[in-house]
């Protein structure tokens, strides 16, 4: 039977354009474009929804929001990560939550490459001294013979070293146990330490999930003393999550010069408005607003997983679900 089906925080504007929104023919479909709106307006908008649509973890459904949406009957959610979700309070109220199984690497391990490769080459510079009338007037940097530091060789971590490789770069590895033996079977360098690694990398690759347990394991993992036995010519990536490097680090080491570059991607508060990060204010840091994902092979991907589970529900055989409903 036909549902009122929500979208929040769809504030690039595509979700209407994808070929995945006929599984939600029939429905009435409600798009809202507002970047991190106010609690107030969250509820307010989402009100009468039955199925609510999250992009990711954009918006966190605590218990005091979820017990304001009254209609609410499933949260069906892009990707496969819930624990913006308050599955408790949800189980307590019989809402379903449903999730997806897909998260493409290939789209961030591209995002990571297009990073170090603009970074290096000074390519957003480059584009607008050009069209400023300028001419360069000093070198890029290369890859051949130079370190790459792999921090984490999970199934992304894979795909950014082996390009490096590719580009005939010695792949440096840590991680945990299943890293480094992911590592020597490949044939890669393992670093003694975590320390080792930021010693010793010329560019080193942020590829380490962020920990959604109690013991929090990763966040935080990197710290400024971390970040200052880097080389003054180092590059560090992050594709991964801010919440990795100690809050306010990075800025701090760039500007004392270690490391000297920084590629960005991801951010501890998102969305970021009207340019306010102070890397934003930093000209050795490349920024970009979390889009490594935003590529629509991987839109159709994680959103056509949510909407047909929506459809499901709607049609009374939901499929999905990883709550006690």
């Amino acid at each position: 039977m036909p549902m009122i089906i929500a979208i929040p925080d769809d504030y690039h504007g595509l979700v209407h354009s994808l070929d995945c929104m006929q599984l939600l023919a029939g429905h009435d479909v409600r798009i809202y474009t507002d970047a991190a709106p106010p609690t107030a307006t969250l509820i307010k908008n989402l009100r009468d929804a039955e199925i609510i649509v999250p992009i990711r973890e954009r918006s966190q459904f605590t218990r005091e929001i979820i017990e304001q949406l009254p209609k609410l009957k499933l949260f069906s959610q892009t990707g496969r990560s819930c624990h913006h979700i308050d599955l408790d309070a949800c189980n307590e109220r019989g809402i379903a939550v449903a999730a997806g199984s897909h998260a493409s690497p290939y789209t961030v391990a591209e995002q990571t490459w297009a990073m170090i490769l603009g970074s290096l080459r000074e390519i957003p510079r480059e584009t607008a001294l050009m069209k400023s009338g300028g001419w360069r007037n000093r070198f890029s940097t290369g890859l051949k013979g130079k370190t790459l530091g792999v921090f984490g060789l999970g199934i992304i971590g894979k795909l950014v070293a082996a390009t490096g490789a590719s580009f005939d770069m010695r792949v440096l590895v840590w991680g945990r146990d299943s890293s480094l033996t992911a590592a020597r079977a490949a044939g890669y360098d393992v670093a003694t330490s975590q320390n080792d690694l930021f010693e010793q990398s010329d560019v080193l690759t942020l590829t380490v999930r962020l920990s959604k347990d109690a013991n929090e394991e990763t966040r935080g993992v990197v710290t400024a003393a971390h970040l200052a036995r880097m080389k003054t010519s180092a590059l560090l990536v992050n594709t991964a999550r801010a919440e990795l490097i100690a809050p306010d680090a990075l800025a701090a080491a760039l500007k004392l010069g270690r490391p000297g570059y920084a590629a960005v991607d991801v951010y501890e508060n998102e969305p970021v408005l009207k340019g306010n990060h102070p890397l934003l204010q930093l000209d050795n840091a490349l920024c970009t607003a979390h889009s490594a994902w935003l590529e629509r092979d991987t839109y159709e991907l994680y959103f056509g997983e949510a909407f047909a589970n929506a459809a499901a529900f709607a049609a009374g055989k939901p499929t999905g679900l990883v709550n006690a409903k």
